[in-house]
This record gives C-alpha cells, structure tokens and sequence, in this order.
C-alpha cells in the first residue's frame, strides 16, 4: 500500500510540470502582445503631429496600458513557474527579485495591476465622455471601484493571514 501511495504521490508532484505549457503559452501571449504594442506605438509615432493634446494623452496612456499588461504577464510567468514547478537556477544576480514573490503577494501585485489598468482605461473614458451616456460611466466606475475594494479586502486578508501565522509562531507580529 506505500507504493502505491508513493507513486500516487510521485504522479501527483510530476504533475507541476504540466503548468510549464501555460507558462509557455503566456510567453508566446506576450509575444504577440508586444507586437500590438509596436503597432500602437508606431500608430502615434506617425500621428504624433496631428493630434491634439487629449488625443495625444490617450495614445500615451494606452501604450502604458499595455506596458502594465506585458509586466503583469512576465509577472505571472516567472512567480508561477518559480512556486508551483521550479527554482530558477542563480543567474548572477540578472534577475534579483527571482524568488520573491510568493502566491500571497503575487495576488496583491496583480490585483494592484488590475486596478492600475482599470485606472488608466478609466481615465481614457474619461478624456472621450461625450462618448458614453451617464449610465455606461457610472457601471465603467463602479467596476472601477470594484477593483479597488477587491484589492483592498485581497491586502486586508493577507495582512490578517500573516498575523495568525505570526502568532502561531509565537511572535506578536505587527498590529493592525
């Protein structure tokens, strides 16, 4: 019986591996993203000159729009793969951060970065309001919002988590 459990436990943590072709294919993701944001990019470089300053605004906010999507990706990708299939080998020091970021504050740094985007789409809306009626930018702020509080409750949580862990260490831990 405790080699079948062995094997099963063997099947079960061979199992991580699987997530490398999600890792793989948000890298090939993130690929084809930055070649919309080169599209983008070269979309203003060619209109810089005629466009007024909100225009120029909004241009701008969606070339950082998409900066925050393509590190929220890398992010994803290599907290991902570092906790749930494999140490990264040491590099010298090219990636210091490596090893980190752990599940807890991977779900605070992306939640961040939702309400980042959120915010930024936000306030392109914002900048073209004569192009939505009153009923579409209130649910646009209310989800918004939404972000916001769910990050909120998300660090919230987080922060409890880790006082109980610290008390179940016997450490006070830092007060609220």
């Amino acid at each position: 019986m405790k080699r079948l459990e062995l094997a099963i436990e063997s099947v079960i943590l061979a199992s991580r591996w699987l997530l490398v072709v999600f890792y793989l294919g948000l890298a090939v993701a993130l690929g084809i993203y930055a070649l919309s944001f080169v599209k983008k990019l070269y979309d203003f470089t060619v209109k810089v000159m005629v466009l007024d300053d909100t225009d120029t605004i909004l241009k701008v906010l969606g070339l950082i729009d998409a900066a925050l999507v393509a590190s929220l990706v890398v992010m994803v990708i290599i907290s991902g793969y570092e906790n749930f299939v494999s140490r990264f080998d040491d590099h010298d020091g090219e990636v210091h951060w490596l090893g980190t970021i752990d599940i807890s504050s991977l779900k605070i740094k992306v939640a961040s970065t939702i309400v980042a985007i959120s915010s930024i789409h936000l306030l392109q809306v914002f900048l073209n309001h004569q192009q939505y009626t009153s009923e579409q930018l209130m649910w646009l702020t209310l989800i918004h919002l939404t972000f916001v509080l769910s990050a909120l409750l998300l660090a919230y949580i987080d922060r409890l988590t880790g006082l109980t862990k610290g008390a179940k260490k016997g450490d006070d831990g830092p007060s609220i």
